[in-house]
């Protein structure tokens, strides 16, 4: 028996979906380009704000390489456009998947979408105004007798960014301890017991993300331990894992899918009787046609079976 619901949604028409939704994440993120690109060296003046304001007197940012006074800001346009873009792309990667989720999952993974956004966009900014001051306070001080600060345009590119990831990466820490409660891979009780183990991991990862100074890991290990404790609460309230709904919550997740199927079922079994005949229950004509001559053989069965005599037969009166 054929399933419908595979013949309408074949591989290919998932591939031309994926294709489309691909090709809308890079115009926007093209649109943004174009944007960032007219004011690259703004923006970056901007981004490097946090260490030119700290440096030594007659001190600056230099360029290395040849090329590094247009690549850095070329690269910067680019990483912000991604980074501008995350929305879009969120956004495209739920209207994929999506359909393939059930009424309650869609309920709260639309908040958690959100929220992830949200949060990475907050580690990004929590980076720039409180971490940046203070980790390069600490790198510009601590310099030895007669050595001048000047630092590569090329070289603080790559610091920062990689501060942003890790900072907004380590911001989506309560979404992650949401979504593995509800999965039913951990449980709020479990976490909670293993608290004293996240809490010394929380400061190994901002050891190993992190520049090789203490300002900097203390600065990404205790927000990613305050922000573990603020998913434990969150995790209260998503409901229970996915594994432990009732039998009437599964069935009424199921319903219209069960439905669909049957309906398929039932059409496709009257196609085949229509087809081939092997179920039908009228009688045919050689039945029909039949019955009489069985009913003349029971007949002329009971007439030649004797009835049995009663008493002595009477003498031939001839």
């Amino acid at each position: 028996m054929s399933d419908r619901s595979l013949n309408d949604q074949p591989l290919i028409a998932h591939l031309i979906e994926l294709r489309d939704r691909l090709i809308r994440i890079l115009i926007v993120i093209l649109l943004f380009f174009i944007v960032f690109i007219a004011f690259a060296n703004d923006l970056y003046a901007y981004l490097a704000q946090p260490l030119q304001s700290l440096l030594p007197e007659g001190a600056s940012m230099i360029a290395t390489q040849v090329a590094s006074p247009f690549l850095a800001p070329f690269k910067l346009a680019l990483y912000l456009s991604v980074y501008c873009g995350a929305p879009m792309i969120l956004y495209q990667l739920w209207g994929f998947i999506a359909p393939g989720l059930y009424n309650n999952e869609k309920k709260i993974a639309a908040p958690l979408l959100v929220s992830s956004i949200f949060l990475f966009y907050a580690g990004m900014a929590f980076a720039y105004y409180a971490v940046f001051p203070l980790v390069f306070g600490f790198f510009t001080t601590i310099g030895p007798t007669g050595v001048t600060v000047m630092t590569d345009i090329d070289a603080y590119l790559s610091f920062v960014l990689k501060l942003f990831l890790a900072f907004g990466l380590a911001f989506e820490i309560p979404v992650a301890t949401m979504l593995l409660v509800k999965a039913g891979i951990a449980s709020p009780e479990s976490l909670k017991q293993k608290r004293p183990y996240v809490f010394i991991g929380c400061f190994v990862i901002g050891m190993l993300i992190t520049p090789p100074d203490v300002i900097s890991q203390t600065l990404l290990a205790v927000p990613m331990w305050l922000l573990f404790e603020a998913g434990l609460i969150g995790a209260r309230f998503i409901g229970a894992p996915r594994g432990s709904g009732t039998s009437n919550d599964i069935e009424e997740t199921r319903e219209p899918e069960t439905a669909v199927l049957i309906q398929n079922e039932a059409s496709d079994t009257a196609e085949e009787t229509n087809e081939d005949g092997e179920f039908e229950t009228e009688p045919t004509e050689q039945e029909s046609d039949d019955s009489p001559i069985l009913e003349e053989l029971n007949k002329s069965d009971s007439s030649e079976d004797p009835k049995p005599s009663t008493g002595p037969q009477k003498p031939d009166p001839s």
